[in-house]
């Protein structure tokens, strides 16, 4: 089984676990900052992400950093610590976004990539986004990046749809249409 499809299992079942609860967002944020932490830690996320060493140790390591934390939640200390046992801590990251894209489609949201000529201001962001959002039913978050060579306009990508509104993609149409009308 991939590296992903392990992630997305753990995550799954976490994210169940916490709907249940009523504390997606509480454990959706201890876990991400459980992840953060142990990839602050370079010697740690190298001990734990290591198959050389074994599972007790990693596990004994996993119950101390969780006994420090006594605001963490039973359910993420329990998933921690069932990594431990069958050495998955390697996968955290991935889990930690796995189970950010469930809660993410679980509150109807999805993420686009806008791509601009020049950078564009809040009102116009937000305009994007609505009429993004109305198109797709869906609450959208956005991510941006700045590209000369789209000239002016907008693209935006919410996971394999494209939204061209460039002026390049414009100029592209009509130089096809004159090369098909020739």
């Amino acid at each position: 089984m991939s590296s992903r499809a392990v992630a997305r299992q753990y995550a799954l079942a976490l994210f169940d676990v916490a709907q249940k609860g009523r504390q997606t967002d509480r454990i959706g944020r201890e876990i991400g900052e459980f992840a953060a932490l142990v990839r602050s830690h370079e010697e740690l996320a190298g001990v734990l992400s290591n198959a050389a060493i074994p599972t007790a140790h990693k596990r004994a390591i996993v119950d101390q950093l969780v006994q420090a934390l006594p605001e963490l939640s039973p359910e993420v200390a329990r998933l921690l610590g069932f990594l431990a046992d069958r050495d998955r801590l390697m996968h955290l990251d991935a889990i930690v976004a796995a189970f950010k894209e469930k809660a993410m489609d679980a509150d109807r949201v999805v993420r686009a990539e806008l791509l601009t000529a020049v950078p564009i201001d809040e009102q116009a962001r937000g305009q994007i986004a609505a009429a993004l959002g109305k198109a797709l039913g869906r609450q959208v978050t956005m991510t941006e990046r700045v590209d000369p060579s789209i000239v002016g306009g907008f693209v935006a990508r919410v996971g394999s749809m494209v939204f061209d509104g460039s002026v390049a993609r414009h100029l592209e149409r009509i130089r096809e249409k004159l090369l098909a009308e020739a």
